[in-house]
């Protein structure tokens, strides 16, 4: 059998197996993941200990020192130093939070490829289980449950979900945004979706299946702009479709993108159809005004029509933004509420990549450690 892979590797198939090594493990998570509501999987770390594995079980009321709601690199980069901190944190994953598998935007990503430490890519849902896996070892515990309330007028802070009431002395709020999907004919998960079909430009547009290529991008504001003109260092043209006769955006975005040479724009346009059999190959564009109907070839479609922090449980209790998004101090990862911090793209509109969700997952780690030992707590 060696001898056999050997002969591959030295015909240049290493990397084919590479990658199918990490479809197996993809899969294998995504089974794994598919755990019944009713029957969440609380601790998966064997070395806890047995009495707290038995009260988290019965929903006994024990104040944990911390709790942590969301389940991407936020959550847990926070999950990783607080454990290790031995705050024995407890996080709520969620069950399809958002419309959205544990893990996060990344589940929805194929390759990942601007994450440091893997030269080679890594699948979305690979990088999440690693992360995951990193949690419940050193001893984080977690529930495959959505938090549907919190009580943060009274301490400790109170959380609930449809199974389980728990209390805790600090909450890290890491729930991330969902970025908003028009509903296409041919674009649904079970159809074109990451074959060609984002709502990441800066996450996929670098893929191989888009370079040189024909790209389109829906939205008309900033992050549009800002998207068509990154998506031109890979494709060989990038369409804006937007549906009014004007841009949302910025003059100076609007300028720099009239003045880029493979930006062109369709106003007053819809997107109607993704076509393809396995990956997108063409879109069906309506010209709003003529009513006609005609066939794009692309080889990529970009949403950039915003995201949806995911903060609508918190009832108002934190002070948000004007588009709701976590509002904390500068330079850190406190929000209104002491004892409370926000992590992730739920108080990051701007970047909104993995490794700035890792960053401040670790901030708002430390922020409770310091914040529990100042208190006596």
């Amino acid at each position: 059998m060696l001898s056999i892979i050997k002969i591959y590797i030295e015909m240049g198939f290493k990397k084919i197996f590479h990658r199918l090594s990490r479809m197996t493990a993809r899969l294998s998570f995504a089974s794994s993941s598919n755990l019944s509501k009713n029957q969440p999987d609380p601790i998966e770390n064997e070395k806890c200990d047995k009495n707290l594995v038995r009260m988290a079980s019965s929903g006994a009321a024990a104040v944990e020192k911390v709790i942590i709601i969301g389940s991407g690199p936020a959550a847990h980069t926070a999950a990783i130093y607080t454990s290790r901190a031995e705050l024995r944190p407890v996080l709520f994953e969620g069950w399809m939070a958002g419309g959205v598998a544990a893990g996060g935007q990344l589940t929805t990503t194929t390759d990942v490829e601007n994450f440091p430490g893997f030269p080679d890519g890594i699948f979305g849902f690979e990088l999440m289980e690693n992360m995951k896996k990193q949690s419940i070892r050193f001893g984080t515990r977690v529930f495959s449950e959505t938090v549907t309330e919190v009580n943060l007028q009274k301490r400790p802070f109170e959380v609930k979900t449809e199974n389980r009431s728990m209390l805790a002395h600090t909450l890290i709020i890491s729930t991330g945004a969902t970025a908003k999907r028009m509903q296409i004919k041919g674009a649904g998960d079970e159809e074109l979706w990451n074959k060609g079909i984002s709502a990441c430009a800066v996450c996929d547009g670098a893929i191989p299946m888009f370079r040189n290529k024909p790209l389109a991008v829906i939205g008309g504001g900033d992050s549009a702009l800002e998207e068509a003109s990154f998506l031109t260092k890979y494709g060989s043209k990038v369409y804006v479709i937007h549906r009014r006769d004007e841009l949302r955006a910025s003059k100076i975005m609007q300028q720099r993108a009239r003045e880029n040479p493979k930006i062109e724009f369709l106003y007053s346009h819809v997107v109607e159809e993704a076509c393809g059999t396995e990956k997108l190959e063409k879109i069906k564009v309506k010209d709003l005004k003529s009513n006609q109907v005609k066939d794009l070839p692309v080889a990529g479609l970009f949403f950039a029509i915003g995201h949806e922090p995911n903060t609508k449980f918190l009832n108002g209790q934190l002070e948000l933004d004007e588009t709701n998004y976590v509002l904390t101090e500068k330079g850190t990862a406190k929000t209104s509420v002491p004892g409370v911090f926000a992590a992730g793209d739920v108080q990051d509109k701007r970047y909104r990549q993995a490794i700035t969700a890792a960053g401040s997952g670790c901030m708002a780690a430390l922020e409770v450690e310091h914040y529990l030992t100042e208190n006596g707590l």
